[in-house]
């Protein structure tokens, strides 16, 4: 089992910044795929962006120009940094990590971002 450990949320004005990390230990050596999800209260659960080992990543329409991600393979980490930030942003943001892009077998605790307006 791999296990992922998120920091970074908090609370922010708009248009401010955060930057989230999440960090895969124990059995990592299946792992390529690294992203994260987000949840609002009442909405849907939905990708925000994911990126692979080999650089390739999925970024989410509503958050594009606005929010990046990054990895540092060598640490099994990655970053999203969260720039422009809009109320609408306020969820719970989930790790997620698997062995294809679109499929994630590992899940982190959730770390909760709040935009206030």
């Amino acid at each position: 089992q791999a296990q992922l450990v998120e920091s970074g949320g908090g609370l922010v004005q708009a248009g401010g910044s955060l930057r989230l990390s999440c960090a895969a230990s124990g059995r990592t050596f299946r792992i390529n795929a690294m992203g994260w999800y987000r949840q609002a209260p009442g909405k849907q659960r939905e990708l925000v962006a994911a990126i692979t080992s080999g650089g390739t990543t999925k970024v989410a329409e509503s958050v594009k120009g606005r929010f990046t991600i990054s990895r540092d393979n060598a640490k099994n980490t990655i970053y999203r940094q969260m720039n422009g930030l809009k109320p609408e942003d306020t969820a719970v943001y989930y790790c997620v990590a698997g062995v294809i892009l679109g499929t994630y077998d590992y899940w982190g605790q959730g770390t909760q971002v709040t935009v206030s307006s």
